[in-house]
């Protein structure tokens, strides 16, 4: 299949990253790329939906993986992968001598693996410089059910209206769904059984990087979890902490032990990020050096430095994001020629491990399998959000009392920009059309 052939159909399809920030994956395909891997690290505690689809479907994911190389004239596949994924490597490895490009890439069990940068080092050992794409190293990385939605584009010429989602954590019955975009969390929680506390909480996505959500959300292209937690849990006192209390603690307690800096996964590859160093300027007010303020942007904001490395439980992470977010807004971008380190010699030392990761989370009692389930799940309205991607959203196409077929589009791509369609997830009529989103009763 030709390249710009390829990328139409994921883009007529909206296949857009199925996890994380969610990147049209029609832009990541480039001519420039001489490796493809497959991301399958998943390394946050408690998620497991990418390794139980990369085992299910395998041999449809290479084959896939094969006709992305193909067109972008790739010369090799990695499929990385943790060794204790057990069923899903040899899942791989039973078909893997059908596909002469492909092999296996070991990646070390520790968080945060999944993080292309990291993923892409521990498995080529080439660095992506600070701020930029992994293009640079000609490099493209796709998720697990990214590339299985590829699959049904091209085989099924099916639009991505579902998506796989582990629902876990205090629930009576942790499993993983196949659930149409735009049904409610609280709709999921209800098919797992219920929570089993009275007072709750829920993470959309995984407990390092995933945020507070609630049971009026919806599912979208980039929902891998729902984690339901105690209302005291810390995971979700750390993530309901008020920026302004996390600023004054951090000038009353912050000692520059260095840990936050010492673990950090991007610092430890030679990127510019010091996260003591920007604890010490901003709580000091002294802003005659700018450069921990401007190296916030080669933050990955993994989380490790407030969620595992703070000895005084301090929030470097969520600082470092406030004025992330702040520059951005103000048009600051990265400087491609930012000074670079070389990758720390002590950095298979400062691994963080998962099962030690867990553990400093409290989240062990809650590690449980979350098998994927055949339910057929048919929800009386759904709510798709017209922006389920980065980029420009969608713009709606359809209006209260239009009838529409499960696949049909309901919101066309911006022209010329950054931007995907969305579709119906279910057969129905449309009861409400906004700038945000389509509501369809089924």
């Amino acid at each position: 299949m030709l390249l710009t052939e390829l990328s139409e159909l994921m883009k007529n399809a909206g296949v857009a990253g199925a996890g994380g920030a969610g990147f049209p994956s029609y832009a990541k395909l480039n001519a420039a790329a001489d490796t493809i891997i497959l991301n399958c690290a998943e390394c946050e505690p408690l998620l497991k939906l990418h390794r139980q689809v990369l085992c299910r479907y395998a041999d449809e994911i290479l084959a896939t993986l094969t006709v992305i190389a193909d067109a972008v004239d790739a010369q090799s596949i990695i499929v990385a992968i943790k060794p204790h994924y057990k069923e899903a490597l040899a899942a791989v490895k039973a078909v893997l001598s059908k596909y002469p490009k492909a092999s296996v890439g070991l990646l070390p069990e520790v968080y945060p693996a999944g993080d292309e940068v990291v993923t892409i080092y521990e498995t080529t050992g080439r660095v992506v410089k600070p701020g930029a794409l992994p293009i640079t190293v000609g490099v493209t990385v796709f998720n697990v059910e990214t590339v299985y939605n590829v699959y049904r584009a091209l085989h099924h010429a099916a639009a991505v209206t579902e998506k796989y989602i582990t629902i876990t954590g205090a629930i009576r019955n942790p499993v993983t769904l196949k659930a149409p975009i735009g049904i409610t969390y609280g709709e999921l929680i209800a098919l797992a059984g219920g929570a089993t506390v009275r007072d709750y909480r829920l993470v959309g996505g995984g407990p390092m990087t995933g945020r507070i959500v609630s049971e009026s959300d919806v599912v979208t292209k980039t929902s891998n979890a729902i984690i339901v937690l105690p209302a005291d849990h810390y995971v979700i006192r750390k993530k309901t902490s008020k920026i302004k209390i996390d600023l004054h603690r951090a000038m009353a307690a912050c000692c520059q032990c260095r840990m936050c800096t010492d673990l950090c996964s991007r610092n430890l590859l030679g990127h510019p990020i010091r996260p003591h160093a920007f604890m010490r300027a901003v709580t000091s007010g002294v802003t005659t050096d700018l450069n921990p303020f401007l190296d916030t942007m080669y933050c990955s904001q993994c989380g490790l430095c407030e969620m595992y490395a703070c000895n005084q439980g301090l929030s470097p992470r969520t600082l470092i994001g406030e004025y992330k977010n702040g520059l951005r807004a103000n048009g600051v971008k990265p400087d491609p020629n930012v000074k670079t380190d070389p990758v720390d010699a002590h950095r298979s030392g400062r691994m963080v491990y998962v099962d030690r990761l867990t553990a400093r989370l409290d989240l062990q009692k809650y590690d449980k399998p979350a098998p994927i389930s055949d339910m057929e799940i048919k929800p009386q309205t759904v709510k798709i959000m017209l922006g389920q991607c980065i980029g420009v959203p969608a713009a709606a196409c359809v209006k209260a009392g239009d009838t529409v077929s499960a696949g049909d589009i309901v919101g066309i791509a911006a022209e010329g920009k950054l931007s995907m369609p969305v579709h119906a997830s279910v057969t129905g009529t449309v009861s409400e059309v906004t700038d945000k989103y389509v509501v369809i009763r089924a």
